[in-house]
């Protein structure tokens, strides 16, 4: 056995920074971080680590918010209607509630469409077992709040504890507007109460849009396309809206992230021009992964990364080791089994789609597993460590 051989593979870092504010030079604050984590902790870096930074920070440091009076101005100037429509959105304090404040102050009624038994990203408002026993399909039936709350009464979230049907309702009341709740998974059944749509869907949001408009909605209009430019001098995402938008006090939003190329970037030059090596640069927010107890779905954000750097399009090409010993070599053991999956790494196409020796490797964007990892890593408390560093990632059996 060579004695320079590598003992460990993948290593996730979660690096401290200091905190963040408006106007900060955000590349040279992950740069610093990074060099003086690998100071204090004995380490170096190598071509090809990858330094990711949560979105979080990044808008932040754009000033990148928006006021409830500014989500209001753009709902008044879209929608020519007193009623509106508001489908399908995610259960969440932190991400929907203050953006239904903006839109209740832009009109004088809502009906919310809420879909069931969950939200679009698992969020339960009723169970599967309750359905069963209620008799009711939601694939076809539409439901009023008081049919709901006949069926199954009150439903509070098994996380947080909030009962959204009467949260939601409160929070549009509260602005001065009328509320009309009813439970439906077919968009078209918002048409019985106004032609005038807000959907709030995340992933599905371009079908819904397509759906609505075949049905004869007048006005069709997605969280993707409020909040697309300045209202007042606000912040904007031109391309997100309000998809990916967080809580920041009790009158704003922090938006999604924009126009972070260049930061990704100038943090890979820095690196370079102070290491000589050449590392990837993501921006990452949530990760895509599915809580098996409360079966919710973690991405609330439109994407997981904004803007990366070109090392990192693409998805892993990979060989299924195990499937290699239990197969191709199954005869071998020691240090032959070991040379015969090494050459076989070496000598890998470009592309294993369809390889047998691949299946069971995980055919994701390499952003979307880096950046669940990331978000793991960081977590969405108290860490502070906004900037994760992810080293042997591309690594393989044979380094």
């Amino acid at each position: 056995m060579q004695t320079n051989e590598r003992r460990v593979g993948t290593v996730s870092r979660g690096i401290r920074c200091p905190i963040i504010r408006q106007g900060d030079d955000l590349a040279s604050i992950v740069a610093d971080s990074v060099f003086q984590a690998a100071q204090a902790e004995g380490f170096s870096l190598r071509d090809r680590d990858v330094i990711a930074v949560t979105e979080s920070v990044v808008a932040r440091a754009q000033g990148n918010y928006a006021a409830v009076a500014d989500i209001a101005a753009d709902v008044r100037a879209k929608i020519d209607s007193d009623t509106v429509g508001v489908i399908f959105p995610i259960l969440s304090r932190n991400r929907f509630a203050i953006c239904l404040r903006g839109i209740a102050m832009g009109v004088k009624k809502i009906v919310l469409m809420l879909s069931y038994p969950s939200d679009e990203v698992g969020n339960a408002l009723v169970s599967l077992n309750q359905l069963d026993a209620a008799g009711v399909n939601p694939y076809s039936d539409v439901l009023s709040e008081t049919q709901y709350r006949e069926l199954f009464g009150e439903n509070k979230h098994e996380f947080t504890g909030v009962d959204y049907v009467a949260y939601y309702g409160d929070v549009i009341r509260s602005c001065g507007a009328e509320a009309e709740i009813v439970f439906a998974n077919n968009p078209r059944a918002i048409l019985q109460y106004t032609k005038h749509v807000i959907t709030c869907d995340i992933h599905t949001r371009k079908r819904t849009k397509r759906i609505l408009k075949e049905a004869g909605a007048q006005t069709v209009l997605g969280l993707d396309d409020l909040m697309t430019a300045p209202v007042g001098g606000s912040g904007y995402n031109a391309l997100y809206g309000l998809l990916g938008s967080n809580k920041s006090t009790e009158e704003s939003v922090k938006l999604f992230p924009r126009d972070c190329r260049p930061l990704v970037l100038d943090i890979q030059n820095r690196i370079l021009q102070r290491t000589g090596k050449h590392v990837e640069v993501m921006i990452y927010g949530d990760g895509a992964f599915k809580d098996p107890q409360g079966k919710i779905w973690e991405l609330a954000d439109p994407v997981v990364s904004p803007a990366f750097t070109d090392g990192l399009i693409g998805t892993p090409n990979e060989l299924k080791l195990k499937y290699l010993a239990d197969n191709d070599f199954r005869d071998l053991s020691g240090d032959a089994l070991k040379q015969a999956i090494s050459d076989s790494i070496r000598q890998k196409s470009d592309n294993l789609v369809g390889s047998m020796a691949s299946q069971g490797t995980t055919p994701r964007q390499l952003t979307d597993l880096i950046g669940s990892l990331c978000d793991l890593t960081s977590g969405s408390g108290d860490k502070g460590t906004p900037v994760v560093l992810v080293q042997g990632y591309f690594d393989n059996y044979t380094n």
